[in-house]
């Protein structure tokens, strides 16, 4: 771990990203969109003709802009996508060229128990620099504490309402879903290969966190949004516990005006998987 004044200065990789069609496609029927063909809503976001793009698509949209975790010092092996979050300042196009702006903005020091590192990324039109989104991701590296930083910071998570949710949504995710998705971006071997999720201390691959935020977006945006991209402002979760492909994952959601608050469970393990989830719509 390098000292805390230099994590701060630890910034997103200074190049252009760019994407087609065919991967805003292949990330819709990544997270589980199309699986009825004659479903015209779903099928608007897997067919070309006038394509809407998922808003979490942004997640994957410019795959290696977060800034680089290597350059902090940490011990990968132990670091865990802890939180995830984006705000749209305009619907994601089916196609374009961008530019990553951002970096580490926080690292709070939890001594034995690790560090949490916050970092930020605008997305930016690559020629008119006008902004697409805000990407936030939170990591708990678990053996990287005591490196000078602050004990305190961050902000308070979301707290879902005290009462049953106003509705209850059930994907069924594929036994070859992680391998589908895989292909967004993350070829982290622990979603593909059994030997190196066996080694990472699960009984096989198990489906990326950001394929379940892909999910928990899809809900929203269907029950909430009318399959409307363009009236998501913001969509933030934390991780709980892993999803497994071919898990039914059942996701709660709560409506409070323009507030959208959620989680996601396994009912057969009995596991939540996700927590303190929270979307804007308009």
């Amino acid at each position: 771990m390098i000292p805390y004044e230099a994590l701060l200065k630890v910034r997103s990789p200074d190049r252009e990203f760019a994407w087609s069609d065919r991967d805003a496609m292949l990330y819709a029927l990544g997270i589980g969109m199309g699986g009825d063909p004659l479903d015209a809503d779903e099928l608007a976001f897997v067919y070309e003709k006038d394509l809407k793009v998922v808003p979490s698509f942004a997640t994957v949209a410019a795959w290696g802009s977060n800034p680089p975790l290597a350059a902090t010092g940490v011990d990968y092996s132990r670091v865990v996508h802890a939180e995830q979050a984006i705000r749209l300042h305009r619907p994601l196009p089916a196609s374009a060229r961008v530019k990553a702006d951002g970096g580490i903005i926080a690292a709070i020091d939890k001594g034995d128990k690790g560090a949490i590192l916050m970092a930020e990324t605008m997305l930016r039109d690559a020629e008119t620099g006008e902004p697409y989104v805000t990407l936030s991701v939170g990591w708990f590296a678990r053996a990287d504490g005591h490196f000078g930083g602050p004990a305190t910071g961050g902000a308070a998570p979301h707290i879902v309402p005290d009462r049953p949710p106003d509705k209850s949504v059930d994907y069924v995710t594929r036994a070859d879903q992680a391998l589908l998705y895989r292909l967004a971006g993350d070829r982290n071997p622990l979603h593909a290969d059994p030997e190196a999720a066996r080694r990472a201390g699960f009984e096989r691959p198990i489906l990326h966190g950001l394929c379940t935020f892909g999910i928990c977006c899809r809900a929203v945006l269907q029950h909430y949004a009318a399959f409307e991209p363009e009236r998501m402002v913001s969509h933030k979760l934390r991780f709980s516990a892993p999803v497994y492909p071919g898990d039914v994952v059942t996701v709660d959601l709560w409506r409070d005006g323009d507030l959208v608050s959620f989680q996601a469970r396994v009912k057969a393990r009995n596991a939540t998987v996700i927590q303190n989830g929270c979307a804007e719509v308009r």
